[in-house]
């Protein structure tokens, strides 16, 4: 089982993959174990944004669940980009909560490690995949918050006054050694 399990959270378009990405480089770094749950959303044959349904929630929602599970089961580290619960503001957000549902996030996000809200800074830009208008936007990020308080689930909350460090942010509270190993070696050899 994985060590860390770290999760980004929030609303599309705020930088959640970006840093998914930099962290992961930033464990390879330090030579750890680590992979990624890349956003699932992403590979869903079925409409999303808006038009989701049920269906498309449910087929969501189980695969980060068993795509985090064989990670967790091969890597130090798990890095998602997203959790349970952006998923399932989606849903609700279009359909409203639903008890059978509400039981498996609450009890699905305990395995999360570290989980970090990361703020809107700016529109959305169109990728292709997601809605691009401001107020589908922040209607999910209402959603996540709500989520959020009604679970009762802690979550290190990244400030846009710090976007340019927020990658250090984060690695300090996951505990990450600020130099890695290999510098170390690198700096003596030149001696």
């Amino acid at each position: 089982m994985a060590v860390l399990k770290i999760a980004f959270v929030g609303t599309h378009g705020v930088g959640k993959t970006t840093l998914c990405y930099e962290l992961a480089a930033w464990m390879k770094k330090r030579e750890a174990r680590v992979d990624m749950v890349r956003e699932v959303a992403r590979r869903c044959p079925l409409p999303i944004n808006r038009e989701t349904t049920l269906a498309a929630q449910s087929w969501i929602l189980h695969r980060q669940i068993a795509d985090e599970i064989q990670l967790a089961n091969e890597q130090d580290v798990v890095i998602c980009d997203r959790s349970v619960l952006d998923n399932y503001a989606y849903l609700v957000h279009r359909l409203g909560p639903l008890r059978p549902l509400d039981d498996l996030i609450a009890h699905w996000m305990r395995t999360y490690t570290h989980l970090f809200k990361v703020p809107i800074v700016a529109p959305p830009a169109f990728d292709g995949v997601r809605d691009t208008t401001r107020e589908f936007q922040e209607a999910i990020d209402r959603e996540v918050e709500g989520l959020l308080a009604r679970f009762e689930i802690p979550v290190h909350r990244l400030e846009p006054a710090e976007r340019a460090r927020w990658i250090e942010c984060v690695a300090e509270r996951v505990g990450a050694p600020p130099t890695p190993p290999q510098m170390g070696l690198f700096a003596e050899s030149e001696r």
